[in-house]
């Protein structure tokens, strides 16, 4: 039996296809039309929420910090730039920054590094090592407000757990005023912080060298490379990503502490413990003096947009740019 094939003629050698027909093009801009909608409806509830929660507040509190504003009503007293003005004559603010800079000095000596020395030891293959991973992980599930109070039992004076430890091994005059004294309130909320934070940055650490080919280890220490020469030569520079993110979301943290502070110290003793959004809080709050409260958030918002562009300028370029070309190879 045969068969017959007749070719269409739009399928012929040397034909050109018929145009899309009307009703073709009506039908694929329907289409793109539905798929522009759709997305417009998923980012609309989420654009909302950011224009009502986060927008009109921050453009409000930059309004209301050039009137002297009690809080209730509408600002009405304008008085230009005083509040700023205010605001770096304030011994307690210019004390606030100078503690804030202090935390981030600390937490980039002593809590970071502290924080990728367990890290690398829990990389290690030890026995029990899921336990200390989540030992050490453990307090940064717990809230600020349940570290603070349990702190201040632990540093209460005299009858503190701290206190009653010192004593048990001879070390009595160690003891005394934690919180209390204002040449011992930044190091003991420093101490209470590293215990809170340092999990968070390990499981960081943690993350990054587990990325690290094993390849890469093994080759230099046949190449004769020590412990050190490793970490130096391929851990480090491997990790360096992960560290710098690292780096950027502590000196953030810092610069808008507020919750562990308010519940441990409240700021005390007389300012020697207090931070710029304590201070914002005090005055807002507790004073009602909300336009020279509101200059205070506009100056840490600032110094937190400065630092992040800055960051991310001059630190963050090569990672934002090789995330940028694996995007676009993948695309590809």
């Amino acid at each position: 039996m045969t068969s017959t094939f007749l070719p269409d003629k739009r399928t012929r050698p040397g034909v050109e296809p018929p145009p899309p027909s009307a009703d073709h093009a009506r039908g694929r801009a329907r289409r793109r039309l539905l798929h522009w909608l759709t997305a417009v409806a998923f980012q609309v509830p989420a654009l909302v929420l950011f224009l009502v929660l986060v927008l009109l507040p921050m453009l409000f509190a930059l309004y209301a910090a050039f009137f002297r504003w009690g809080g209730f009503g509408m600002p009405s007293d304008y008085i230009g730039g005083d509040n700023f003005t205010r605001l770096f004559e304030d011994p307690v603010f210019l004390g606030d920054l100078w503690r804030c800079l202090l935390l981030v000095v600390l937490s980039l000596a002593i809590q970071l590094p502290f924080a990728l020395a367990m890290a690398v030891l829990l990389n290690q293959k030890l026995r029990g090592r899921a336990f200390y991973r989540m030992l050490f992980f453990g307090p940064y599930v717990l809230s600020e407000a349940i570290t603070g109070v349990l702190f201040g039992m632990i540093f209460a004076p005299d009858d503190g757990l701290a206190d009653q430890i010192l004593g048990g091994i001879g070390l009595d005059g160690l003891g005394g005023e934690w919180f209390a004294d204002p040449s011992n309130v930044m190091a003991t909320l420093f101490l209470v912080m590293t215990w809170k934070y340092f999990g968070f940055h390990m499981m960081l650490y943690l993350a990054g060298l587990q990325s690290i080919p094993a390849e890469l280890t093994e080759a230099a220490l046949i190449d004769g490379a020590n412990a050190w020469q490793r970490f130096r030569s391929v851990t480090l520079p491997l990790l360096a990503p992960t560290l710098r993110i690292s780096v950027f979301l502590s000196v953030i943290g810092a610069i808008q502490l507020f919750d562990l502070v308010w519940v441990t110290t409240a700021g005390g003793p007389d300012h020697h413990s207090e931070t710029m959004a304590v201070t914002m809080f005090q005055y807002g709050f507790k004073r009602y003096q909300v336009g020279y409260a509101s200059a205070i958030s506009v100056v840490m918002f600032g110094i937190s947009l400065v630092f992040a562009l800055a960051y991310q300028r001059f630190v963050l370029r090569r990672d934002l740019q090789g995330a940028t070309t694996t995007m676009r190879g993948g695309a590809k």
